[in-house]
Order: C-alpha cells, then sequence, then structure tokens
C-alpha cells in the first residue's frame, strides 16, 4: 500500500471531519457542499482501493451504545509483564549480538484486538494479564483505530490506548469538581477506554500504537519484528515509535529517547527492547514472570536537592485550596522547576514539610515535578485560615482518605471561573488567550476578582511575565486583545454576565426593547420583560433577580466604565416572519456568511434552527439540486427550497 495514499485517506478524514464540525456544529461553513462531496468521493474510492476504514472516517457512522457492565473474557495466552532495568549496561548484555527493536514504553492501557474477515471483531483489556474486560464498542470510536483493513484471515494485536497531555488538560479543565479531576493521563485514559457508554469514549479522542503482532496466518514476514511492525502499518494501524539497535548503538539511542520524551505529547515511562528474530526470542521461552525476549528500560530519575521557600496555597472552582511547593530552582532533564504540586494536606504531614527543609525533587515520567522526599522534616504549620482570593474563612474537611483544604465562603471568585470563562467567550466580550486554566490561575492569585479587572491585568504586568507558560509575547497578546475586546456590543455584553437563561439572542430581543438604554434595562420589570416577544416569565424573572443585587449592578456599571459601545439606532421591522421557521444551507452571495442571514431571519421574528423538520417552513439554499442531506429531508417533507434572491425578495430587501 502507498503511504502517500494512507497520508492522503487521513487528511482527507481530518479535512471532511473539521467541515462537518464546523456545519453542523458552528452553523459556518469552511468549505461548500460541492467541494465536500467531491472530498468525500476520493475517501471512498481510496477506502476500496486499499480495505481500510478509519474509526473516525466520515463514510462510517460509528453507533453509540450503553452497557450495564463490561464481560470479562480470558486471553489465549498470559500477558506477561517484562523484566525492566534503569541500566544501559543491562540492554546492552540482554542485546548481545542480536539485533533488537528499540521503541517507547507507552504509559496507557494495553488492549488486545482482533479481526476477522477484515473487520474489527474483538477489543479486549489487558486486566490481570490472565482476563481482561470486553471493550469492543468502545475501541470502534477510538481516533485511529481502522475499522476495516485489508487483511481478511484472523489477525490479532496488541498495543497501547494512549491520551495526550493536551487532551488530558482539556478534559480536566472541563471537570467543575476539583476532586474528580483525572491525575494523570493514564488514570483518564483508563477509566475512558472503561466507560460503559462509549459516546463519553469518543469524547476523550483515545488514540491506539500497536506495539506487538500475535497471530496472522499464512503471511511471510520474514522473521522479523520490525517486518511485523510495517505490515501493521499497511493495513493502517499506527504502531508505536521504533528503531533497529544493535549492542554498539543502544546507548546512542538511550540518549535520543530521552532527549525527546518532554516535546512529547503523549505519555511515557520508558523504553522497551525486543528481538527482532522472531524465531531466537521465542526460543528463549519465558520465566515464570517475565518474557525472556524483551526486556523494559525505566528512566533512572534525576533527582535533585533544593530547599523549600514557601507553600502557594491555589483555591480552584469547588472551593478546594491545592497546596503547591515553592522550593528554590534547580536543573531538572534539560529545564529549570521551581514549584511543584504537594496535592493535599495529609501528603504534606507525610512529608512533614515545613518552610526552610531541605528537600529532594525530580521529574515523574521526565514531565511532573514531584518531591521526592524531605531530608529535614521540620513539621507542617501555618496552614491558612484564610482563602488567598477571597479572604472567607476556610476549614480542613477529610474527603476519601485525605485531608483537603477548602474556602467556605459561596461567593468566592475562585468559585465562579466558568462565569468568567463565558464572558470571554466568542460569542460575548471575544478575548482571545483567556482559556479556562489561565483565568483559573489568574483569579486564584489575586489578578481577576471581577469582569472589569480583566481590562488592567498591566497591574501584574512583571508577574504574569514570570508564570510558567507566559512572557514577554504572551503578555503583550493577551493585554493587545483585551484592549480590543473593549468595543463591542450592549447585546454582548448582557449575554456576557451569564444571567441564567439569556443566550445572545434574548439579549439582542431585550436591548432593542429598552432602546440600548443600558439604566432603562437595570429598571425594568418583570411585567415589562414578560411583554416582549420571545421572553417569557422565566427569563423575566432571572433577569429582574439578578439585578436586584446590589453588587451586580455595581459590577456592571463598574464594566460599562470599561467599555466603548457605539450607539446603535433602532430600525423598527414588521415582523412578517413571526412564527417561520427557517434552515440556510449551502454559500451565500449577498450576504458576508450565513449569521447575517439569520440576524436578519429574528430581526424580522422569524426562527433559525440547524436541522430540516416537519416545523420547517423554508430551507434556504442557492444550490436547490444538489443531492446534500438537508435538500433530500427537504424535498422527502415537501418543505420548498428557496433561493437566496427569493428571500430577499420576501424580506422585502430587493
Amino acid at each position: 500500500m502507498s503511504e502517500s495514499k494512507k497520508a492522503r485517506m487521513l487528511e482527507l478524514v481530518e479535512k471532511l471531519n473539521d467541515a462537518g464540525r464546523a456545519y453542523y456544529q458552528e452553523s459556518r461553513e469552511i468549505m461548500s457542499n460541492r467541494e465536500y462531496d467531491a472530498l468525500y468521493g476520493e475517501l471512498e474510492g481510496l477506502e476500496k482501493e486499499l480495505g481500510i476504514t478509519f474509526a473516525n472516517s466520515p463514510t462510517v457512522n460509528v453507533g453509540y451504545e450503553v452497557l450495564s457492565e463490561l464481560p470479562k473474557e480470558r486471553h489465549e495466552s498470559p500477558m506477561l509483564s517484562l523484566d525492566k532495568t534503569k541500566e544501559i549496561e543491562e540492554l546492552k548484555r540482554f542485546v548481545g549480538d542480536q539485533k533488537a527493536l528499540m521503541s517507547w514504553k507507552l504509559d496507557g492501557l494495553t488492549i488486545v484486538l482482533t479481526y476477522r474477515g477484515g473487520k474489527l471483531f474483538k477489543a479486549v483489556t489487558r486486566g490481570n494479564g490472565e482476563v481482561g474486560e470486553v471493550i469492543t464498542n468502545n475501541a470502534r470510536v477510538f481516533r485511529n483505530i481502522p475499522l476495516k483493513i485489508a487483511y481478511q484471515g484472523e489477525l490479532i494485536l496488541r498495543g497501547e490506548a494512549v491520551i495526550g497531555y493536551r487532551e488530558f488538560e482539556r478534559i480536566n479543565s472541563e471537570i467543575g469538581d476539583a476532586d474528580a479531576k483525572y491525575k494523570n493521563p493514564r488514570n483518564l485514559c483508563s477509566g475512558s477506554v472503561r466507560q460503559l457508554n462509549n459516546e463519553i469514549t469518543a469524547k476523550r479522542n483515545v488514540r491506539f500504537y500497536a506495539f506487538s503482532l500475535v497471530q496472522a496466518k499464512e503471511v511471510d514476514f520474514h522473521n522479523s519484528r520490525a517486518y511485523q511492525m510495517k505490515w501493521l502499518m499497511e493495513q493502517g494501524f499506527e504502531v508505536v515509535e521504533f528503531c533497529e539497535v544493535t549492542g554498539d548503538t543502544v546507548e546512542s539511542e538511550v540518549i535520543k529517547f530521552s532527549e525527546r520524551i518532554a516535546q512529547n505529547d503523549f505519555p511515557s515511562d520508558g523504553l522497551v527492547l525486543i528481538y527482532d528474530d522472531i524465531a531466537y526470542g521465542q526460543s528463549l521461552g519465558r520465566t515464570s514472570k517475565f518474557p525472556r525476549d524483551s526486556y523494559a528500560f525505566k528512566w533512572a530519575d534525576e533527582v535533585r536537592e533544593t530547599k523549600l521557600i514557601e507553600i502557594e496555597w491555589s483555591p480552584s472552582r469547588t472551593g478546594l485550596i491545592n497546596p503547591v511547593a515553592i522550593f528554590e530552582p534547580v536543573e531538572l532533564e534539560g529545564t529549570t522547576v521551581s514549584r511543584a504540586s504537594v496535592h493535599n494536606i495529609s501528603i504534606m504531614e507525610e512529608l512533614e514539610l515545613g518552610i526552610g527543609d531541605k528537600i529532594e525533587v525530580y521529574k515523574a515520567n521526565m514531565i511532573i515535578p514531584q518531591i521526592a522526599g524531605n531530608l529535614t522534616r521540620s513539621g507542617v504549620r501555618d496552614i491558612p485560615k484564610q482563602c488567598p482570593v477571597c479572604r472567607g474563612a476556610t476549614e480542613i474537611r477529610q474527603v476519601a482518605n485525605a485531608k483537603a483544604l477548602y474556602c467556605t465562603n459561596p461567593e468566592c471568585q475562585a468559585k465562579h471561573v466558568k462565569s468568567f470563562a463565558l464572558f470571554v467567550s466568542r460569542d460575548a466580550l471575544n478575548i482571545e488567550g483567556l482559556s479556562e486554566a489561565t483565568l483559573e490561575k489568574f483569579i486564584s492569585l489575586g489578578y481577576i476578582r471581577e469582569f472589569a479587572d480583566i481590562f488592567h491585568l498591566e497591574r501584574y504586568q512583571e508577574e504574569i511575565r514570570s508564570l510558567e507558560g507566559f512572557g514577554e509575547k504572551s503578555y503583550r497578546n493577551l493585554v493587545g486583545n483585551a484592549e480590543k475586546a473593549r468595543t463591542t456590543t450592549l447585546p454582548r455584553v448582557i449575554y456576557a454576565l451569564g444571567i441564567a437563561n439569556i443566550g445572545l439572542a434574548n439579549a439582542k430581543v431585550i436591548c432593542k426593547e429598552f432602546r440600548y438604554d443600558a439604566e432603562a434595562m437595570l429598571r425594568a420589570t418583570e411585567e415589562e420583560l414578560n411583554e416582549i416577544p420571545g421572553v417569557g416569565g422565566v427569563i423575566a424573572k432571572t433577569f429582574v433577580d439578578y439585578f436586584a443585587s446590589e453588587q451586580h449592578v455595581r459590577q456592571f456599571r463598574d464594566l460599562l466604565k470599561e467599555l466603548v459601545i457605539p450607539e446603535e439606532t433602532v430600525e423598527e421591522k414588521k415582523q412578517i416572519f413571526a412564527g417561520v421557521n427557517f434552515v440556510i444551507t449551502g454559500s451565500v452571495e449577498h450576504f458576508a456568511n450565513r449569521g447575517e442571514v439569520k440576524e436578519l431571519i429574528e430581526s424580522l421574528g422569524g426562527k433559525v434552527t440547524g436541522s430540516v423538520t416537519s416545523k420547517t417552513n423554508y430551507l434556504i439554499n442557492n444550490d436547490a439540486a444538489s443531492s446534500s442531506s438537508k435538500n433530500k429531508k427537504a424535498n422527502e417533507l415537501g418543505i420548498p427550497i428557496i433561493s437566496e434572491e427569493r428571500f430577499l425578495e420576501m424580506a422585502g430587501e430587493e
């Protein structure tokens, strides 16, 4: 199989999925229907030619399924652990005069896949090595597993399911309860792979890397593990990165791998060596615990002594206040580190951690700074009685088997990270560079206490520039983006406040009704709001209740002082589309984008939805002859498909 064709398939899958996501989830179009159909046809042709279909291909719809439990299954042959060492000399002795494959030892969950008749038949976890759990439905939604392959015999292979660091951080940032956050990518991967609902697995972006071929009859592998790996690649699998080594090159290759681990997105806790000569490796047999044809190399942790300067207490959105050890900077694995999470008070007590203690630090898996030990053990003291963000009272709680510190103030700013995240989102103030993780950090450090503070981050210029992951350029970009966001519209501001049940469309309607007069809106009654078409009693009550708080009113007025809101003229338009439902698809010519069409429809009393249903009155599509799914649905239901010109006539715009 041509590698270029496989690469083209992967490129097409990514492009088509990006286009589908933009179209169906974000109501924007990044390619025309014609271009989409052409690329889709090309992908179908390549899948047929090569006999490969990837799990995330838009040509297949993988059904989601919820199970009551994961069934257990005994492995045909036990999955043994590997004997391991931290000494390179041991690796040299292992290789001897043989040739071996060296690859990453990925830190995820080992999976056994079985294919029959070219289709994925079964997926089972390693479990305890003897018995694993059947997770076939979940494997079908891994990001990169081929559901169909060219080989028609029974294929059994082993590999590692992993979740990368970026995906790990994204998922953790979306978990509100700090106690529920995953400790590391491996724990997250294990939980994701073993979900009873595989829709959850699909959202976790699990990837599978093959590392061993167990069985594929009637294929000549030339007695070579390297050949097996290349053959698996031809079948459409991603394999763990490997290289061929001899006794003379083992040390230099270990060094090359170690130099790259800090840049890898995937977690790895070492390397694996296996003899390339299959027959030779099998002839060695195994011990009661380990196979004799392979060996694991674990990174020898680089440990440094340093002095603990302080414990920084970092509040989170759940009220949990995490202790972070700040110590004199040391060089570890090629980078300078000066801080490490201690996780909770119980760990502090176990280490007897006190300011001024001489501690030992290292990087777990050469990535995450940790405290290895405390040489002087002066004891825990000065646990804060007040939250560092809101100055509210703190309390120590027993959570599971550990003691942790919590802020008891329900109004603590650190507990409202989600509201700040909404405030800076695209449809609100649209301030790029302020992710939830960054907001949480700034809030915990006291840089942001209310919305208006976002426009005065220059007060903490030096502190921000010195934060890990920041610098002069990041700081300037952030301040520049905040400055750019000062000029906005009143509906965006109202939406950005995060008032319950009030989206951007509702905010536009309310602002228009009060002629964009902010003070008049503050005086609005439930009765007045309830009379506005499309608002209703629930929205009216939440709006009035929000501004019944003097604190909210003060914060809103403080915010308005920071903003530039151009005066808007209220143009009265007849609600000629009241009660009429539209769906918009395809490219537009008379408007900048479909969003502008939607705004016009809503200004005339109409509604725009994302899918064609029996309640749809018109489908707007300039290509009425298109074979798109929306056109097909409209034709089935007898819904008129109108052009942009016809819509403009109906709207009285021509």
